[in-house]
């Protein structure tokens, strides 16, 4: 079936011998191009080098050459007659100089009271001599954590608490300034060192702290409302004494208003005459005092008490004996 679709696109004119030359052509330069850049790289003619990385060339133990600067670089111009050997004779060593990071926890520091405390370091780093990290230490990096970790311990061991508590900033340049010129002698560069963590290790200690802050919050509590109490009671009595003194003025003076009214209400005989016969009835319903009302023109008759003998008698006088 194959076969008679191409025996009837050729029928159709359609141009097989030139696509097959064109898709030859291109496989073959494509191959081509591919093993001129094998051969190229494989006898040092050039070589790519990307950004933030280091090349380090060795031949027969030697280092030949170091190239830091990224971009396409020609090695017969910068390694000579070497460089048509370093590659399939000797070795290449790619190093990243990009910044890393890395943290450290727990760093075991005595306070100056005898307080176990735990230092949590964070630290930034970069290789600045890519011969010195890859010949003169099997492992930097385990070896500038090692020292920073080390020079953590020896600066801030028997510090005052207050200050590892509260003056980070001030540790954390102690310790960049202990650890910057030892490190570069693997090829690492120390950058940004910052304290992030400084905690209590022993859980007792954290107990005993938290009780102490516990009771001082209780002991300022207390102080405040006893304060605040205090300061209401003041108030407190202050108004009391000054309506005392009002009131007992007010009681002062009371008799002479009352004597000056009535003075003037007994100028008139029948406004003093209601006066105290409407105090009267006033008293009477306040009082709850029952009233019996009688009838016009009726006799009361009142009990009159039995007379009483000043002798007594002789029935009493002999009961009596």
């Amino acid at each position: 079936m194959i076969a008679e679709f191409l025996s009837a696109l050729s029928s159709m004119g359609f141009p097989f011998g030139e696509i097959a030359l064109s898709a030859f052509g291109f496989a073959a330069a494509a191959a081509s191009a591919k093993a001129l850049s094998w051969l190229g790289k494989m006898f040092g003619v050039y070589a790519i080098v990307q950004e933030r990385e280091a090349v380090v060339y060795v031949l027969f133990g030697n280092v030949i050459g170091v190239i830091e600067e990224a971009g396409l670089h020609f090695l017969w111009k910068e390694l000579g007659y070497k460089a048509l050997f370093v590659n399939w004779l000797g070795k290449q060593h790619k190093v990243d100089m990009r910044f890393d990071q890395h943290y450290l926890r727990s760093q075991p520091v005595n306070s100056e009271e005898g307080a176990p405390m735990g230092v949590g370091l964070w630290y930034e780093m970069y290789i600045n001599d890519p011969i010195a990290y890859i010949f003169r230490n099997t492992d930097p990096r385990g070896s500038l954590a090692a020292n920073v970790g080390n020079s953590t311990v020896r600066c801030l061991s028997n510090l005052p608490l207050d200050s590892m508590m509260s003056d980070r900033h001030a540790m954390s340049r102690i310790v960049r300034q202990e650890v910057s010129d030892k490190s570069q002698e693997w090829g690492y560069r120390l950058g940004s060192c910052y304290i992030r963590k400084v905690q209590f290790l022993d859980r007792d200690m954290i107990n005993q702290i938290q009780n102490k802050v516990v009771n001082r919050l209780r002991q300022f509590t207390s102080a405040i409302m006893q304060e605040g109490a205090n300061q209401v009671s003041v108030i407190t009595n202050t108004a009391e004494k000054e309506a005392a003194i009002d009131f007992g003025k007010a009681a002062a003076i009371r008799p002479s208003i009352v004597g000056e009214m009535l003075e003037q209400i007994s100028a008139d005989p029948d406004v003093c005459q209601a006066l105290f016969e409407l105090l009267e009835v006033n008293k009477i319903v306040t009082n709850n005092i029952p009233l019996h009302l009688l009838a016009p023109n009726t006799q009361v008759m009142l009990p009159v008490p039995a007379e009483q003998d000043d002798a007594p008698s002789a029935a009493s006088r002999q009961r009596r004996r």
